[in-house]
């Protein structure tokens, strides 16, 4: 069943955090802060288990944050999704990440496109997965053109779960 509260935490929250990643490239800690201490006060005061909010924003750091060691997300990215697993608890969390890897591989052809650098970026995705991960180092030394804000994905992944899909 949808619940309006978690919907509306999610979109203003994850919605907030896209529209601030793409205007300045970072995604405020009062927002993921606040948005976290939300998730956990809302688990309280319904009476649910304090480990739904915890085990989903502890799975949201696990899931994310390998990615952010390589340079391939920023700090913000990992505490987003943080964030709004304390709203979606530990499945919910999970299935909220790999939406965003779907969105966040949309997103990055369509920016690849848009910057005339779709071959480039094949070639260098083929080059990691035939390495089997080992040039993964390569990602966080990108040159700046091949990056591009993660939070719109996550916030994709987040709403998509608090609707129920």
């Amino acid at each position: 069943m949808i619940d309006p509260v978690i919907v509306c935490a999610v979109v203003a929250g994850a919605g907030s955090g896209a529209v601030i990643d793409l205007r300045t490239r970072r995604v405020p800690n009062w927002l993921t802060f606040g948005l976290a201490a939300l998730g956990l006060l809302l688990a309280l005061v319904r009476g649910q288990q304090p480990w739904y909010a915890i085990g989903g924003l502890g799975l949201g750091v696990a899931l994310m944050l390998p990615g952010h060691v390589v340079g391939a997300t920023g700090a913000g990215d990992v505490k987003l999704l943080a964030a709004v697993g304390a709203w979606l608890g530990p499945s919910g969390t999970v299935t909220a990440f790999l939406y965003s890897a779907l969105a966040g591989g949309v997103i990055a052809i369509v920016v690849a496109v848009y910057r005339g650098r779709l071959r480039t970026t094949f070639a260098r995705a083929a080059a990691l997965a035939r390495s089997g991960g080992a040039l993964a180092a390569e990602i966080g030394r990108a040159p700046a053109e091949g990056r591009f804000a993660y939070a719109p994905a996550i916030a994709i992944g987040a709403i998509a779960v608090a609707l129920g899909m």
